[in-house]
């Protein structure tokens, strides 16, 4: 065989081996995508499945029932509680989300005087409940922890129990108020409140529509966010070149009262 029939055969052979490399190549390259796809698809998976599981908590479903308002429950400007003496010629109108970090702040800081207010008869309350951080953050402890304040209202305790969830407040990315067993431990802090009725009435969801009615208030209204607070109708908190303090509080409502 010549010098150049020896030269073809083997660049020949070389030429099929590096096609059966690249073909090797090819198959294993294939096999990865395959595999790494079908990766992703189990982890997609398990993050759905995840996201279900944390948002479910121990709850039933949210499905929407009839609107059954806590009792005592108001519907003049919007579903809300109200506190204090019908008598009272004030009223302090607070839009509140129990998830709310800014609303715990103004909480802790009034409490006591709002309390002081209303119980001598100068100032009444009412509480619009609203489910801003379900939708901002996800979860479902806004929206939990509005139906056990209203099932705490059925009890007469709405007061001990509102201030009891804004002191047990959770972080705003953590949606403990999402499961009805943390609802319902927080309730022992309150006399009286840790009964068979009140559970159920929180397991099952009996004011989910009322709350979601409430919420609904509080988009129509266009606020501006959580917490609003209005005396008489007129915005008193979160204006930075007026600050609101409780003595100014106490003021504002003597002022009003004499008027």
């Amino acid at each position: 065989m010549s010098e150049k029939n020896r030269e073809g055969k083997r660049s020949a052979r070389e030429r099929l081996a590096e096609e059966r490399d690249r073909q090797k190549a090819r198959d294993k390259q294939r096999r990865a995508l395959v595999v790494g796809a079908a990766v992703v698809g189990v982890l997609g998976l398990a993050a759905v499945v995840g996201l279900l599981a944390a948002n479910s908590g121990d709850d039933k479903s949210d499905t929407a029932g009839p609107v059954v308002a806590p009792k005592g429950a108001s519907d003049k400007d919007g579903p809300a509680i109200p506190v204090g003496k019908e008598s009272a010629k004030s009223t302090l109108t607070v839009w509140e989300d129990f998830r709310c970090p800014a609303c715990k702040g103004f909480e802790d800081g009034y409490r006591s005087t709002i309390h002081e207010l209303t119980e001598k008869g100068e100032l009444k309350v009412e509480y619009h409940l609203a489910t801003l951080i379900d939708g901002n953050m996800g979860g479902s402890g806004s929206k939990r922890a509005a139906n056990a304040a209203g099932c705490a209202q059925d009890a007469g305790k709405f007061v001990p129990y509102h201030d009891v969830l804004f002191k047990n407040q959770p972080p705003e990315p953590d949606d403990a108020f999402g499961k009805n067993s943390k609802l319902i431990e927080l309730a022992g802090q309150v006399d009286g409140l840790d009964t068979d009725s009140f559970k159920k009435c929180v397991e099952d969801g009996k004011h989910d529509s009322w709350v979601d009615k409430s919420n609904q208030a509080f988009q129509d209204a266009k606020l501006r966010g959580t917490p609003t607070v209005r005396l008489n109708g007129k915005d008193i908190f979160g204006d930075q070149n007026n600050p609101l303090s409780p003595q100014k509080l106490k003021q504002k409502v003597a002022e009003a009262n004499r008027s």
